[in-house]
């Protein structure tokens, strides 16, 4: 008898200390990862003198990861779902540790792009954990379970911010990336013992043109839009990635419909229940950027702006720390919306949160304790509609590609944030005012960013309203696959 069922109960479900377990090990896997990529923020300013690189090299330390991320999410959704989504989830949590490794001994620049292309490589971990609640959870737990791994991004990523500036300022900057190696092999040794390997699979051929295509598609577009103001947006450079882009999709969506194994099940996803979702995701994901961007600038510019509140780096950390414990906080509140109302309500609720947030900031943003008040509702915001969202995927797509279908919901809020970080940066760079020699972004130029994510989130809400008004057919389908995993299984 396998260690799995050996924990499970007569009906074949989970029994509750073992869930317990599974929950917290993958949450914690997924903390680590949001950490891992706020690792470098503190370090920003110094990487240019850190590494012995130009200003415009050390950036590609960020683009790196933001690359490797994207190429890797949709590719290991769609591997976890052939040969295990535990396993992926263990070479994606090696890479990290591989990528950290790297990093902790890295003092010039071409040695730490390879290590935080490793890192990004990690990215898949969430979607992954979240396919695998599904698939070993029972029903009553899966909303708010799914809840708090969705969750996880952004709790990772609030108490990633302080940890990083305390040890970027105390100790020597190569203790971040030795602290992300430990903290990613501990979550790989738990994951190791405790979490079970699920037995639903597809098997089948991976499509290795799908994932080069779509890769190609990704990096081009991420480049355009990460790059675009550093080589200007009408360069000769940055539309060429953008047409390649397009003609890249294209050409990859002819041979995803036509391969009989394909990446994505691009039929599955043109459903209007997983559109809409995608549609929304990206949106909200653009959405939510604006809170990241504006807040830790307006907190480090100098008193001397009239509107900047001259803090350190740590206090920055501190203020946004409260907004990822309640995110985490929100888990067991989105899961309970969703049950008494439905994901597709939960959704809306999330948005128009983040929404209300976004507004009261235009007018709260002169004092520590406002900013810190406009992160916390935010936070709750998003804590509650990223519940939502893999509820709304799972529900709608076969048990066999749940892994490939969070990982393209994952991929689509990364997008949009991506996206709002160009917007807000050209938004940011055309309204300033002169503090000495140095422009600086204005407070206009903040609260046209803040009203820019207010309207992106009702945006979401709208989408959402769309939605299929049905509930969420998860708990039946999970208790189907512990009724009858024989049948499932590959």
């Amino acid at each position: 008898m396998s260690s799995a069922s050996a924990r499970t109960t007569d009906v074949g479900t989970v029994a509750p200390p073992r869930t317990n377990v599974v929950v917290s090990v993958l949450a914690m896997a997924g903390i680590v990862v949001a950490l891992m990529q706020t690792l470098v923020i503190p370090l920003i300013p110094e990487l240019p003198r850190l590494l012995n690189a130009t200003t415009a090299d050390a950036s590609w330390v960020i683009t790196a990861t933001l690359l490797s991320a994207a190429v890797a999410t949709p590719t290991i959704g769609r591997l976890g779902d052939m040969y295990g989504k535990r396993r992926m989830l263990l070479v994606s949590l090696a890479l990290l540790v591989t990528g950290s490794v790297i990093g902790a001994l890295s003092n010039s620049l071409a040695p730490m792009i390879v290590g935080r292309v490793l890192q990004g490589l990690a990215a898949g971990v969430i979607p992954l954990g979240i396919s695998i609640m599904r698939d070993e959870l029972p029903a009553e737990r899966l909303g708010s379970a799914t809840a708090m791994m969705s969750a996880s991004l952004g709790v990772g990523g609030a108490l990633g911010l302080p940890t990083a500036a305390l040890l970027a300022e105390y100790t020597d900057w190569h203790v971040l990336f030795w602290a992300s190696a430990v903290l990613g092999a501990t979550a790989a040794g738990l994951v190791f013992a405790l979490v079970p390997e699920s037995r639903i699979r597809t098997g089948g051929r991976f499509d290795l043109v799908g994932a080069i295509g779509l890769s190609t598609a990704l990096i081009c577009l991420l480049l355009g839009v990460s790059k675009g103001a550093d080589w200007g947006w009408t360069s000769g450079l940055t539309t060429t990635m953008f047409a390649v882009t397009a003609v890249v999709l294209a050409a990859w969506g002819w041979w995803e419909l036509r391969t009989r194994q394909p990446l994505v099940d691009l039929r599955t996803t043109m459903r209007r229940q997983v559109l809409l979702t995608n549609l929304a995701s990206a949106v909200f994901g653009f959405s939510m950027f604006a809170m990241s961007l504006v807040m830790p600038q307006l907190l480090q510019l100098p008193t001397a702006t009239g509107y900047g509140l001259g803090q350190p780096m740590m206090t920055v950390g501190l203020v946004m720390a409260p907004s990822g414990l309640v995110m985490m906080a929100m888990a067991p509140v989105s899961a309970r919306i969703s049950r008494l109302s439905g994901p597709r309500t939960t959704l809306m609720v999330g948005a128009v949160v983040v929404a209300a947030g976004y507004g009261l900031s235009m007018v709260l943003m002169s004092a520590i304790w406002q900013l810190m008040l406009i992160s916390s509702i935010i936070g709750a915001g998003i804590g509650i509609a990223y519940g939502a969202m893999p509820a709304l995927v799972m529900s709608a797509v076969p048990v066999s590609e749940t892994a490939a279908a969070n990982s393209l919901n994952t991929l689509m809020r990364s997008i949009g944030t991506s996206l709002s970080s160009a917007v807000a940066g050209v938004v940011l760079a055309q309204l300033t005012i002169t503090l000495g020699s140095t422009a600086v972004p204005s407070q206009n130029g903040f609260r046209v960013v803040m009203a820019i994510g207010a309207g992106a989130a009702l945006a979401a809400a709208v989408i959402a309203a769309f939605l299929p008004r049905r509930r969420p057919s998860v708990p039946s389908s999970v208790a189907t696959e512990k009724a009858a995993p024989a049948e499932l299984a590959s």
